[in-house]
């Protein structure tokens, strides 16, 4: 199965069903179930700004699984900034054009360790 290392706490966010698009620099072909990787980084001002206790989120670990159905093109900042309650994505983002749209998240029971890598692997 395919793997998608995201940030915390955009990882836990993703699998908790509260954020539904993931914005990237590049696009993907790719479209299925694939699994949420949380690699060692976690977005310490992300935290602060969303009220989320960075002691509670995991990382290095495969925390559950989603599916991507299709990807979004932002073709502006406007546009970004409109889908905000969406990605919920700081202002570094800013330069993201693609948005991955996703939906189903599952959460493993048991999260399994592992190192991750760049892009969809």
């Amino acid at each position: 199965m395919k793997c998608l290392s995201v940030s915390q706490p955009y990882a836990d966010l993703i699998i908790q069903g509260k954020k539904t698009v993931e914005l990237r620099t590049w696009n993907t072909k790719f479209r299925g179930e694939f699994l949420v990787h949380a690699p060692l980084v976690i977005k310490t001002e992300v935290c602060k700004k969303l009220g989320i206790d960075k002691e509670s989120l995991r990382t290095g670990v495969i925390i559950g699984r989603a599916e991507l159905y299709d990807v979004k093109v932002y073709n502006t900042a406007k546009e970004l900034k409109s889908d905000y309650s969406k990605h919920l994505a700081s202002s570094e983002f800013l330069d993201h054009k693609y948005g991955f749209l996703l939906k189903n998240p599952k959460e493993l029971r048991v999260p399994i360790p592992y190192k991750g890598s760049l892009g969809i692997f």
